[in-house]
């Protein structure tokens, strides 16, 4: 995924709002909530990520969710299970997830956010709205193809994750 360059002056923003920008810049189309929700859905190679931000006002952190059209067959749980914990080990920002009332694989990263005053808003450059919405589809257009493998070829976790990352390494 690349951003384009956005002509907006950095400086912070409510969270909402600076996501917004980031959206409407990319030329995403947004349905926004109020001030505590936002969503979109961003096309990556391997799939339409439909990514949601929650803004909690009282704790401060904003949450990013980002998910595929991807659904873990009952059968395969146990496997994704292990698959999960086997790709979250390798990521520094947020976690992958199973939904466990309908199957789905997210991706999910909450950012605490404050200032050093209460009654302001909390601060969110747009820099950081860029990572926060970036790392989201960037690693789950990493992990796609492991969780492809795992669900739907039958493959080992292991196995799933050594073929995948050797895939990427011969596409440079």
């Amino acid at each position: 995924m690349s951003l384009i360059d956005i002509d907006y002056t950095p400086s912070p923003a409510a969270p909402i709002d600076m996501l917004e920008h980031v959206f409407d810049a990319n030329g995403w189309a947004f349905e926004r909530s109020g001030d505590e929700e936002i969503s979109t859905s961003i096309k990556g190679g391997w799939a339409t990520y439909q990514l949601r931000a929650l803004w909690r006002e009282e704790e401060r952190v904003l949450q990013i969710i980002a998910r595929a059209d991807l659904t873990c067959p009952d059968d395969r749980r146990p496997a994704i299970y292990e698959t999960l914990g086997l790709i979250n080990e390798q990521l520094w920002m947020g976690h992958f997830e199973l939904w466990s009332a309908d199957g789905t694989v997210l991706f999910r990263h909450a950012t605490l956010l404050d200032n050093d005053n209460e009654d302001d808003a909390p601060d969110l450059t747009i820099g950081q709205a860029e990572v926060l919405v970036e790392a989201a589809v960037d690693e789950f257009e990493r992990f796609y193809p492991v969780l492809q493998l795992v669900m739907f070829a039958d493959h080992a976790p292991a196995n799933a994750m050594a073929a995948a990352l050797l895939e990427t390494v011969g596409e440079a």
